[in-house]
C-alpha cells in the first residue's frame, strides 16, 4: 500500500524521505495507519519532507530485511522515482537489517529510535539533557559500528610486539564504553542532587505535583497558564525537553511545585527512558499526576493508552491523578472530552491557551492533595508537652528520640494538619 507526493512537493533543500510502516497480522488497518501518521509528524518535526509512505502487511518479520527482500527492493524504486534520498521504519531495525536494507535499496535507512533521538538532540539545551541525549546516542551507536579500517595489524617480531593488534572498530568501541561510563557517572550525580532536592521539599511540605500526557497535548502552555513560567510552547512533537518547575499558587493556600516533562509517545525507544531515567523519576516520586489529553486529537484514548503504558514501565501507575482534559475550545473536542471523562477518574474540562477552568483544575489539585501524608524530620522542645500530645496523636511516627532538652520526630501526617508541625521546621525553600 503506497502513497506517493508529487515530485515538484518534494524540495531538494532538505532531506526527503519515503515511511515505511507494517501491518501486521490481526491488526486492523487503521492501527498502522495511525502510528504512520504519527511518524509522519516525527520526521515533519525533525525537518525531513516525506516523499511517500508505504504500509507493508506482513505474517512475520524478515530476519534480513524486516519486510522482505523483493518489497525492500520495491520500496526502494518507488522512494527513489519520488526524489527520496532515505527510508524511515515506523520500528526498531536490528543494525544488520539496517545495513542490509541500505545495500539493497542504495538510500540511508533509519529506524523510529534514531529519528526520535535526532528530535531530543535538536531540542535538548541544558547541560542535563544533553547528557541524556548523549548516553542513548552512544547506546544505540554501538552495537551499529562498522568497521572503517577493520583489519587487524601485520604482526611484528620482537620482544612485547608480537600479538594480533587490535582493529578501530574496537578502538571505537572502547572509547564509547568509557565515554558512557563517563556519562553514567555524571547522571549520578544529577540524580543524587534530585534527592537532595526532594529530601528537601518533603522537610518542609512541598508537595510535587507532575504534568504527564502524550507529546504536544499542551503541558508546557498549561504550565504557563498555571504558573506564568515563560516556557516555549510550539504545536510540534517534543518542544520541550528540559524539565521545568514553579511553583503553584493553590486555594488554600499549601506549598505545591509544578513540574513539566518531557512528552511521551507510542514506541516510546527503553532507551530514551533510561537515559531520562534523572529526569523521569521525578514522576514516579510526585504526589499527584495531572495528566494532560489533547481531546482535538481523534486518537486521544490511544494517546492516553500510550501515556499509561510508559507510566507503568516508570513505576508510577499507582500514583493518584488528575485528567486535564485540554483544547475544549476546538470544535468537537468537548464532546470527546465527555466521552473520555466516563471511562477515567477525576476530569477537569481545560482549555489552558483560553485559561478556561483552571480554577476548576487548581480546586481539583487542592483537594486531591488535601489528606496526602506530609513526610517531616523535626525537633520539638520537651517543654511543649501539649504540642507533643497533639503531633503523636494525628502523625504516624517511625522514630522519636531525646536529644538534651529536645525530641526528634520523624514520620508522616495528614496535609490539614501541617500547622502543628510548621512552627518547627527550617524557613521554607524557593520555589
Amino acid at each position: 500500500m503506497d502513497r506517493r507526493l508529487r515530485p515538484c512537493e518534494v524540495s531538494a533543500a532538505a532531506d526527503a524521505a519515503w515511511l515505511v510502516g507494517v501491518q501486521r497480522p490481526g491488526e486492523p488497518e487503521w492501527a498502522a495507519r495511525d502510528t504512520l501518521a504519527e511518524l509522519r509528524e516525527l520526521a515533519r518535526t525533525a525537518g525531513v519532507i516525506v516523499a511517500g509512505e508505504t504500509i507493508a502487511r506482513l505474517r512475520e518479520p524478515d530476519a534480513a530485511t524486516w519486510i522482505g527482500r523483493g518489497r525492500a527492493e520495491g520500496v526502494g524504486r518507488e522512494a527513489a522515482a519520488a526524489g527520496a534520498t532515505l527510508l524511515i521504519f515506523d520500528d526498531d531495525l536490528a543494525p544488520a537489517q539496517a545495513r542490509n536494507l541500505e545495500d539493497l535499496t542504495g538510500l540511508r535507512t533509519l529506524d523510529r529510535t534514531q529519528l526520535i533521538l535526532d528530535i531530543f538532540a535538536q531540542r535538548a539545551h541544558t547541560s542535563e539533557g544533553r547528557l541524556q541525549i548523549e548516553l542513548a546516542q552512544l547506546e544505540y551507536l554501538r552495537p551499529r559500528l562498522r568497521h572503517s579500517r577493520g583489519r587487524l595489524e601485520q604482526q611484528r617480531g620482537g620482544i612485547g610486539l608480537r600479538g594480533p593488534g587490535e582493529t578501530q572498530l574496537e578502538m571505537d568501541r572502547r572509547r564509547i564504553d568509557r565515554r558512557i561510563a563517563r556519562i553514567r557517572s555524571e547522571l549520578e550525580h544529577v540524580r543524587e542532587r534530585r534527592e537532595e532536592l526532594r529530601r528537601g521539599r518533603r522537610r518542609h511540605g512541598w508537595a510535587l505535583v507532575c504534568l504527564v500526557g502524550y507529546t504536544n497535548a499542551g503541558k508546557s502552555t498549561l504550565l504557563n497558564a498555571l504558573c506564568g513560567a515563560g516556557v516555549p510552547a510550539d504545536d510540534r512533537l517534543f518542544a520541550t525537553l528540559d524539565p521545568t518547575t514553579r511553583r503553584l499558587e493553590l486555594p488554600n493556600h499549601q506549598p505545591a511545585l509544578l513540574t513539566d516533562t518531557v512528552g511521551f509517545i507510542r514506541k516510546l525507544p527503553h532507551r530514551l527512558i533510561e537515559a531520562f531515567q534523572a529526569t523521569l523519576e521525578e514522576t514516579a516520586r510526585a504526589d499527584l499526576l495531572v495528566h494532560v489529553v489533547d481531546c482535538a486529537h481523534p486518537a486521544a484514548d490511544r494517546h492516553i493508552e500510550a501515556v499509561d503504558s510508559v507510566l507503568r514501565d516508570l513505576g508510577a501507575a499507582d500514583r493518584p491523578r488528575i485528567f486535564a482534559l485540554n483544547k475544549i475550545d476546538v470544535p468537537g473536542a468537548a464532546d470527546r472530552a465527555r466521552r473520555l471523562a466516563h471511562g477515567a477518574g477525576r476530569c477537569v474540562p481545560i482549555s489552558a491557551a483560553r485559561h478556561e477552568g483552571l480554577d476548576e483544575l487548581r480546586g481539583a489539585i487542592a483537594e486531591a492533595l488535601r489528606d496526602r501524608g506530609l513526610p517531616f524530620e523535626i525537633e520539638v522542645p520537651a517543654a511543649e508537652g501539649r504540642a507533643l500530645a497533639l503531633i503523636r496523636e494525628h502523625a504516624a511516627l517511625q522514630s522519636e528520640t531525646m536529644q538534651n532538652d529536645r525530641i526528634r520526630l520523624v514520620g508522616t501526617i495528614p496535609a490539614r494538619y501541617r500547622a502543628l508541625i510548621a512552627p518547627y521546621h527550617p524557613s521554607e525553600p524557593e520555589a
